[in-house]
């Protein structure tokens, strides 16, 4: 496996370090249209697949059942912040689910949001799964369990139904035989699934473009795509990539942030999809990395890009809050 730079990061004028990695650029018929780095990587995307896991809530019809909104839907496929707008929303999925938060089984961490974290300080509260990035995922889990009278205590286990049925639908999403995709553990304990990454590409070029998906698949991917670019500060929060980069995007791109360097998008206009993966999991080089493709595919223009700046050349501050230095981009991409 071998990988190619992508972005270096300056401290006053010299290069102090690189970030290398891989990067598949691919349309919905499965052809591989540029790429740099090895796009056959077999990777774990983590997060960035939680709009495919999302999928079988609403093909069961779960979502339909307990009333999710866009807004629910578009939770249901983040990594969100922690903020009280999210926070508030899985607890009214789950009460029209009638499910009580202490079944959610995705772990407990710092959330994004650090007002929300001294807030819950200030008050003696304990940090609850509630708050933790992959609650919206989880609760979307849950639902579709409890829709389908499926036990709910162990809806994370891979063996359950309900991850039977992720599994499954990412295999045909991703046109990639089940018995192929390599599995692990995620970081909020459910599965996470391995392939190369010009099949990630290919799926997410298959949600921009869903029609050979079937009409009922095709609906459902609409909806949550949908939903992701009209509700985007369900994805993330508050000045989080995934949000400022769907508002950006004016309902042509949606994209998803994965842990240890992963993202995925797709462009609804041309129907390709991008699948990057930053090699030593530093996720500060994604969100350059992948407006730089962007502007090199002719996908956003100047003024969006220029509104995405603080992301594209993230600046590096010292302790004094001085600008020492930034990330720049430093690739092009090679077309196959």
């Amino acid at each position: 496996m071998y990988s190619s730079k992508l972005v270096d990061v300056y401290r006053d004028g010299r290069v102090e370090s690189s970030h290398s990695g891989h990067i598949a650029v691919v349309s919905s018929d499965g052809k591989l249209l540029y790429s740099l780095g090895d796009p056959n990587r077999v990777t774990y995307a983590r997060s960035s697949v939680k709009p495919l896991q999302t999928i079988p809530v609403v093909e069961t019809g779960a979502g339909d059942r307990y009333g999710l909104s866009e807004s629910d839907i578009s939770l249901c496929c983040a990594s969100h912040s922690g903020e009280a707008q999210h926070t508030n929303r899985v607890l009214s999925i789950l009460g029209r689910a009638g499910i009580e938060d202490t079944a959610l089984q995705c772990g407990t961490h710092i959330p994004h949001a650090q007002d929300t974290y001294k807030k819950l300080i200030a008050a003696g509260k304990d940090l609850t799964p509630l708050y933790s990035n992959c609650s919206g995922k989880h609760t979307g889990m849950l639902v579709t369990a409890k829709h389908l009278g499926e036990t709910l205590e162990d809806y994370y286990l891979p063996s359950h139904p309900v991850q039977q049925r992720i599994l499954q639908t990412i295999s045909e999403v991703a046109d990639y035989p089940i018995e192929k995709i390599e599995m692990g553990t995620d970081g909020c304990g459910v599965p996470v699934h391995a392939l190369p990454l010009e099949r990630f590409a290919y799926a997410f070029a298959r949600m921009a473009r869903p029609d050979y998906l079937g009409e009922e698949r095709a609906m459902a991917v609409n909806r949550i795509t949908t939903a992701m670019m009209k509700y985007p500060e369900m994805v993330g929060g508050t000045g989080r990539f995934c949000t400022d980069f769907m508002k950006a995007a004016g309902g042509r791109l949606f994209g998803k942030a994965g842990a240890e360097a992963v993202y995925l998008i797709g462009d609804r206009e041309t129907g390709v999809g991008i699948a990057i993966k930053i090699e030593d999991g530093n996720g500060r080089a994604a969100y350059p990395v992948a407006l730089e493709t962007l502007r090199q595919l002719d996908f956003i223009n100047d003024e969006q890009l220029n509104n995405l700046m603080h992301h594209y050349r993230p600046v590096l501050k010292n302790a004094r809050q001085e600008n020492v230095g930034e990330l720049v981009p430093s690739f092009t991409l090679h077309k196959c």
